[in-house]
């Protein structure tokens, strides 16, 4: 009988031959991937961390020197700064509640058979697939516009006088942009969820004398728990960064100026890249903060399932 061949593994008949790789092996395949995430992010958080302890502007690159924490103190005593994190905070927050109450509701409304439900939905969900540019020019010249505006149209035609939204209200009319791009995102996580909830518990409650709205806070809500932190954790880690729809309806302004759009108009418009990218960094930590506590709250929720 001859022996059996160094490189070749021998296994009873029945089991799976497991062969496993070097480790040098390993490492050679994951070089490429780990390259390209070192360059394609590693490489500018650094470059921005270096820029932001310099005092560097695009005006007077040669006048450039080490600033320290200059850039950060001048930064946070700016009066533009806290007017910029308040408006973000009031952003995000009121864009998560309209985003998840309207999206919870939708998703109850629409977990039932009705002629046409497949249309219903893709018309929920289609302001999803417009681009943010292009939303905020759909809202800003065919819905609020104080003259030509659909909601100028309908005052009119009750009597009422016209209102300038982006003028009054802007940070508002920003909110309800971004709320309406936003809840079919929310409608989509919530109806899914939904989907796969246990028929037999709504109708043994039904059975025991539960009304529709006890059902919907005692059993409906505790389902889609899980899905609610899920929704609010993606949504507010982009939420932090909007800037187009600023851009295209306001033009910035201290009612309406967020930290994203703070940050271009120091390192655009006022070419000061140091201030800019010390905004950028407080941008960066503020997103992971709250991103930190909303993984170990979904965390913790998962647990206790």
């Amino acid at each position: 009988m001859k022996a059996a061949a160094p490189n070749l593994v021998v296994a009873p008949i029945g089991e799976p031959v497991v062969v496993e790789k070097p480790n040098w092996l390993r490492s050679l395949l994951l070089a490429p991937s780990v390259v390209i995430l070192f360059l394609w992010m590693i490489v500018p958080l650094l470059m921005t961390i270096y820029f932001s302890f310099i005092r560097y502007s695009l005006v007077n690159p040669d006048q450039s020197g080490f600033a320290g924490i200059d850039n950060y103190l001048f930064l946070t005593q700016d009066e533009s700064f806290w007017p910029a994190l308040i408006n973000t905070i009031l952003l995000v927050g009121a864009v998560l509640i309209i985003t998840v109450v309207f999206g919870v509701l939708l998703a109850v409304l629409y977990d039932r058979d009705f002629f046409g439900k497949n249309v219903a939905v893709l018309l929920v969900i289609a302001p999803f697939f417009v681009m943010p540019t292009v939303s905020a020019l759909i809202w800003k010249n065919f819905l609020m516009d104080p003259v030509n505006g659909l909601i100028a149209l309908l005052l009119h035609t009750l009597g009422l006088p016209s209102f300038d939204w982006f003028a009054n209200q802007p940070l508002l009319s920003i909110i309800l942009i971004i709320a309406w791009e936003w809840l079919p995102f929310a409608f989509l996580i919530l109806f899914t969820s939904l989907k796969s909830m246990d028929q037999e518990q709504k109708e043994a409650a039904s059975i025991d004398g539960a009304t529709p709205i006890q059902m919907f806070f005692f059993i409906v809500i505790p389902h889609l728990k899980r899905s609610i932190g899920v929704v609010v954790m993606i949504e507010t880690i982009f939420l932090l960064s909007i800037f187009a729809e600023i851009y295209t309806t306001t033009g910035g302004g201290q009612a309406s100026t967020n930290l994203a759009f703070l940050v271009y108009s120091l390192g655009l418009k006022q070419f000061n890249v140091g201030i800019a990218s010390g905004g950028g960094i407080l941008a960066v930590v503020l997103a992971n903060i709250v991103a930190f506590f909303l993984v170990r709250m979904l965390a913790q929720n998962l647990k206790a399932r």
